[in-house]
């Protein structure tokens, strides 16, 4: 598990200004993000996805089941641009992981739904995910840590008291 830091996390860092808390908490999210992102990009790619978000997208897409998943709701819920989130969507549905439907309103509007293989992906991707999460962080951070940091980063988004909640 992880060592403990001697002295609280601001005596740790020893800043004249306490608001420079801030910046170190971005600025690590970023570098941690940019440090394990590539190796869970690799572990998804040996089952066909080319980028974790993928894998976010057929999630947000199991989840709403037989009645399919609307293109507008997966936006929101993953904060991911229309325009990003259509690229990938157009890709998945390339790799034969999912299909749409338009609805009839000038084409504005997509429903979305997992094609077989996509139903079949989700139940193996999720180990080769989890065990890379396990390896890259496991031996990082204690469980009870894990829990603090993802809370702490949920708290960070808008309306982040219920953004994940039981769900990921």
């Amino acid at each position: 598990m992880s060592s403990k830091l001697p002295v609280s996390a601001r005596e740790f860092f020893n800043d004249d200004d306490a608001n420079v808390g801030f910046n170190r908490l971005w600025f690590n999210m970023m570098r941690a993000h940019r440090h394990f992102y590539p190796v869970i990009t690799k572990a998804l790619k040996t089952h066909g996805l080319n980028d974790p978000i993928w894998y976010e997208i057929l999630l947000q897409i199991h989840r709403g089941g037989p009645d399919g998943k609307l293109m507008g709701e997966i936006e929101t819920e993953l904060f991911l641009p229309q325009y990003a989130l259509s690229r990938h969507v157009s890709r998945l549905e390339k790799a034969g992981f999912l299909r749409r439907e338009f609805i009839a309103d000038g084409r504005r509007k997509q429903l979305l739904f997992l094609t077989n293989k996509g139903v079949d992906l989700h139940g193996e991707v999720w180990q080769t995910y989890h065990d890379a999460m396990q390896d890259m962080l496991a031996d990082r951070v204690s469980s009870d840590e894990a829990y603090e940091a993802a809370l702490t980063l949920i708290k960070l988004l808008p309306g982040g008291e219920f953004i994940g909640h039981k769900q990921d």
